[in-house]
């Protein structure tokens, strides 16, 4: 099916498919926000990572959709939709496998090198893309990986200044986040193309090269 200027609505519905998870979590977070601010006696911001307690494990699921501020929301809305974008390129059960291990993942690590207080925020995930994409250009040297890894680099290369540690940021889990996402390019990594070796061509005119042993 294509439409009048030649382009093809298929394709662009398949588009739109792969779209509508990372539109609809980034929806989420800010759905959340809202409830959030809006509703008397709630603070759901509390339940994030609180390191090495027990009730603290729980902020791993909540932790991404909490932010401090409509600013900190703001500021991860952008990388997290660019960055989950070109995520999708690789298909949408690549973005789906990244984004529970990066926050299972990266959630775990905050919760056992993090510093005391309250973990909270998307910015895991956005480093977790970010180290997912260029990991995935290191483990797999092909040009498809190396293109969309170049772009993320150009459009978020400075994000390496969030891994500096500094009060008031959680660096630990911008960095859980950056390692798992590079672990989970190598676990996921498709198979290096190995080069193809012609067998050597032998003639049978074997006495121009010496009198085989019989």
């Amino acid at each position: 099916m294509t439409d009048p200027l030649g382009g093809s609505s298929d394709d662009e519905l398949r588009l739109i498919d792969k779209v509508l998870p990372l539109v609809g979590l980034t929806g989420l977070m800010w759905l959340i926000e809202i409830v959030d601010r809006v509703t008397p006696g709630w603070s759901l911001q509390a339940n994030g990572i609180h390191p090495r307690e027990l009730d603290g494990l729980v902020g791993i699921a909540w932790s991404p959709f909490l932010h401090s501020t409509w600013g900190h929301l703001l500021a991860n809305t952008a990388p997290l939709l660019i960055l989950g974008a070109l995520m999708m390129i690789r298909g949408l059960g690549r973005w789906i496998a990244v984004t529970l291990f990066v926050a299972i993942a990266g959630g775990l690590f905050t919760w056992v090198v993090g510093g005391s207080g309250n973990h909270i925020g998307a910015s895991g995930l956005v480093f977790g893309y970010f180290g997912a994409l260029v990991g995935a250009a290191v483990f797999e040297r092909s040009l498809r990986a190396a293109a969309v890894a170049l772009v993320a680099v150009m459009f978020y290369g400075s994000l390496w200044v969030g891994l500096i540690p500094r009060e008031g940021l959680s660096w630990e889990g911008h960095l859980g986040g950056m390692l798992a996402g590079i672990m989970v390019a190598k676990l996921i990594a498709e198979p290096r193309p190995q080069p193809q070796v012609e067998p050597p061509v032998r003639g049978d005119e074997y006495w121009l090269e010496g009198t085989p042993d019989l």
